[in-house]
This record gives C-alpha cells, sequence and structure tokens, in this order.
C-alpha cells in the first residue's frame, strides 16, 4: 500500500479527529533511520509510530473478529489487557513491545492509529465521548 499517497507527507499531511472527535490531529509518513513512520502531530506535541501498526493491528483485528476497547493512555499509564493501547505495547504483539517510537511519547496508540485505520477503510470506530471500540474492515 503506497501509504504517503492516501496519509499525507509533511508538506501535506492529512487531518484527523480523535475518536470521540473532540480533538484534531495530522498523520503523515516521513522516513527515520532508514524505515518509514508515521508523525502524529497533536498541537505541539509529535508522536512517531512504526508504520507497520497499520498492517499488523488489521491482522490482529481481523484475528479478533469483534470489537475491542480502545483503552488510549498515556505511555507512563498502565494499559487495560484487552484493549487496542494494551496491545500496542505488548510484548506479545509482531514487534514484541511498543509501536509508539518517540520515549516519553509511545502511549496514545489506541487514540491516533484508529482513526487514521477508520480513514484507510481498514476498520470501523465509534464515535462516543468515552470508551470507543473499533473492529477491522474486510
Amino acid at each position: 500500500m503506497e501509504y504517503q499517497r492516501l496519509i499525507g507527507t509533511k508538506n501535506n499531511p492529512l487531518t484527523l479527529k480523535t475518536p470521540p472527535l473532540s480533538s484534531e490531529f495530522t498523520m503523515h509518513v516521513d522516513e527515520k533511520d532508514g524505515k518509514e513512520i508515521l508523525v502524529c502531530t497533536v498541537k505541539t506535541t509529535v508522536l512517531h509510530y512504526d508504520i507497520r501498526c497499520l498492517r499488523d493491528l488489521h491482522t490482529m483485528l481481523m484475528e479478533h473478529g469483534d470489537w475491542m476497547v480502545l483503552g488510549s493512555k498515556d505511555e507512563k499509564d498502565e494499559a487495560i489487557p484487552g484493549t487496542v493501547e494494551y496491545w500496542g505495547r505488548s510484548a506479545d504483539n509482531p514487534v514484541g513491545g511498543w509501536y509508539g517510537l518517540k520515549k516519553g511519547f509511545r502511549g496514545r496508540f489506541g487514540m491516533y492509529i484508529p482513526p487514521l485505520m477508520e480513514h484507510l477503510g481498514l476498520a470501523e470506530v465509534e464515535h462516543n465521548k468515552r470508551d470507543n471500540r473499533m473492529k477491522a474492515i474486510g
């Protein structure tokens, strides 16, 4: 999949909203250390995620076969088992740990990756004030 065309570049990023539709953020594809990464900008905060998370999360959700709670947490907070956030930092996922790449800003996987998955047509995401869930499409 050609992610830059679908997600955007630094000069032309994709604008998305958090699952509760309460805040905007941008997402684009860039390169770091020779690898493609997702760059998520929330006001002045910049987070980096391994771009592989898109394929891996979709695969996991397909195998899960049902809705999964997002459970977004900051890096320093414990994620709740069985949530997307927990999976995004679990030693049991395909990368063996964090998909977030910037120390101190590796969390919030369950907040910023699901809207991108929804935009790409890979998942359905709920848009309630809290406790949102997602499930795979495809």
